[in-house]
């Protein structure tokens, strides 16, 4: 996003009503994308955090400090533009959900996968009348037919800005039954995000952490949380 790195220009960022939704003006300015798209957001909860991105700016303008602005500029300048693209590139996902590979060994690793990931699963089944299988090992296991197109249903009420979100708690998680349970209210979004941990976490016990990977981890753990507040405020 370097493109659009720059000096502190403006003394003020406020939240209007603009065009059935909200946008953010730097001195009355209205922002916009870097494909120079405007920015009119569906909710004033979701501009006012983009507004408060934009005043905390010191001399520089410095883009990794500004998370909402970042998937906002996403959901205009690419969700809405490449819409088809990123639904296939999420439903890809039902194949290698993270929920249906499960370890075949240790019994201790085995139970505490089976503890968090079925109720998930069973919940998924009544919620969207999606069964899926799973498989111990690393060997792929085929989905009924029918599965990938139940789930690009679910993508179609979404809204670019809601796809934006869904699409980052997908990717971070590697699930797409997770990011389901997450906009779906299934369980608190830390608690869903340990889940999709418990991998990991089950390594550092057996063999301690280690500080770098330790930071990777928290880096997306604070994005899996906002995708999260994203999705909401769109």
């Amino acid at each position: 996003m370097s493109e659009w790195a720059a000096k502190r220009f403006y003394e003020d960022a406020t939240v209007q009503s603009d065009d059935g939704g909200f946008s953010v003006r730097l001195d009355g300015r209205p922002i916009r994308t870097p494909g120079k798209s405007p920015i009119v957001m569906p909710s004033e909860a979701m501009a006012e955090r983009v507004a408060a991105e934009w005043l905390a700016q010191d001399d520089v303008i410095d883009p990794r400090t500004m998370p909402w602005t970042r998937s906002v500029n996403s959901a205009i300048d690419k969700v809405a533009t490449q819409r088809a693209e990123v639904a296939d590139h999420l439903v890809s996902y039902v194949g290698t959900d993270l929920l249906c590979y499960r370890a075949d060994g240790p019994q201790a690793l085995v139970d505490r996968q089976a503890a968090a990931w079925d109720p998930i699963l069973s919940w998924l089944t009544q919620r969207y009348d999606v069964k899926l299988k799973t498989t111990a090992g690393v060997m792929p296991v085929e989905q009924a037919p029918d599965v990938a197109a139940r789930m690009m249903t679910v993508m179609e009420s979404m809204t670019d800005f809601q796809m934006t979100g869904f699409y980052e708690l997908v990717t971070l998680s590697g699930s797409f039954t997770l990011a389901l349970a997450a906009v779906g209210d299934q369980q608190p979004i830390e608690s869903l995000w340990e889940i999709s941990r418990i991998d990991e976490s089950w390594q550092i016990e057996q063999w301690g952490a280690d500080e770098e990977a330790e930071e990777a981890a928290e880096l997306k753990r604070a994005a899996f949380l906002h995708a999260d507040a994203f999705f909401r405020a769109a």
